[in-house]
């Protein structure tokens, strides 16, 4: 039961981290220096869906479940509403390659917004 329940919250990480990729560029806006916390996971969210690489998370995951004798996704909230967000069935490297582009996308327009509101913040000047 214990390794199931850290399989479980090793999905949420894993969702947050998602989250916190696609937009955390937006706490820039409250921290600037969080850049150096965005900056790299963006990157590396990158380098996973270009290469085709699997996340670490994702068969520390596996493992956890193996060891909790689950071989199958039980149908909690976990299972049933995140897993598929995080592992969609259809995944494909072309599908993968977009949703790295797409993540990228959203990056760029959330650092240009967060840039264009601190250079109006402070009358366009910049520092």
């Amino acid at each position: 039961m214990t390794y199931l329940i850290l399989a479980d919250l090793l999905v949420l990480v894993h969702l947050l981290f998602i989250i916190f990729v696609l937009l955390g560029g937006l706490l820039l806006m409250l921290r600037g220096s969080l850049i150096f916390v965005h900056l790299p996971a963006v990157i590396w969210a990158a380098l996973i869906s270009f290469k085709g690489w699997i996340c670490p998370l994702t068969p520390l995951e596996n493992h956890l479940r193996r060891v909790a004798g689950s071989a199958d996704y039980e149908q909690g909230f976990v299972e049933h509403y995140l897993i598929p967000i995080i592992y969609p069935n259809n995944l494909t490297p072309n599908i993968q390659v977009m949703l790295g582009i797409f993540a990228l996308l959203i990056n760029l327009s959330i650092y240009c917004f967060v840039y264009y509101k601190r250079m109006a913040k402070h009358g366009g000047k910049r520092g």
